[in-house]
């Protein structure tokens, strides 16, 4: 089975400006660097093609010429902060000839090189149940909407235990494995029937605001960097 690994990372960022290459600890190159050097460690992943118009990261990628890596120089129009999900996924399978894609983060810096590998053997053990595999973060908790809870019923219990709450499943962002076909065919980076990867807190975490960006190198000091 030929998995290849997609890494987007645009120029432009939101909410934390350049956040990819953005210092972090003591990695100058920051959460794309310690991203790189995850994927590469997995033997189940041929190339990692880092998609990006960042000439920052592009003569990073060329002076560095990392093993397993390929570079992929998307148009501008495809990583505007307007640019929907639903419009880079049409663009993935031109990116990807064949086999199987496995869409990751940088933002997830704790997702690493176990955890890929513990994904593919998940994603190639269930296929003939699940087309497709998807990381996410089980939620058991006082979950309500606008107006009333969701996920329990307050005039059977108005505070149940948290266990005997209905689970809730959180996509995380930290992984998406599925066949370069179910792209096309669901113009979807999952199928129809995704097996559900539950991570834990901390290699689920998702940098996606600044005070998220601190809180990793926290953790990154205190736990991931000794483990």
């Amino acid at each position: 089975m030929i998995i290849n690994a997609f890494l987007p990372c645009r120029s432009s960022s939101v909410r934390i400006k350049n956040k990819n290459i953005k210092p972090f600890c003591e990695l100058k190159f920051g959460i794309l660097e310690l991203k790189i050097s995850q994927l590469i460690l997995v033997k189940g992943i041929k190339n990692i093609i880092v998609s990006t118009n960042d000439n920052i990261i592009i003569n990073y990628l060329n002076k560095k010429k990392f093993k397993k890596v390929i570079l992929d120089i998307r148009n501008n129009n495809l990583c505007r902060s307007s640019t929907s999900t639903d419009e880079l996924i049409k663009y993935v399978p031109t990116a990807i000839k064949k086999g199987h894609i496995l869409w990751t983060h940088a933002t997830s810096p704790f997702f690493d090189n176990k955890q890929y590998d513990l994904a593919i053997k998940l994603y190639k053990k269930n296929l003939k149940k699940n087309d497709s595999l998807m990381g996410v973060t089980k939620v058991q908790d006082f979950i309500y909407n606008k107006t009333k809870p969701i996920n329990f019923n307050r005039k059977k219990e108005k505070w149940p235990r948290t266990q005997t709450l209905k689970e809730l499943f959180l996509v995380n962002n930290s992984i998406f494995l599925s066949s370069r076909e179910n792209y096309y065919k669901y113009n979807d980076r999952i199928g129809k029937k995704p097996f559900y990867m539950v991570g834990g807190k901390i290699n689920s975490f998702d940098i996606d605001w600044p005070e998220d960006f601190t809180i990793a190198e926290n953790i990154y000091r205190s736990f991931y960097k000794k483990t």
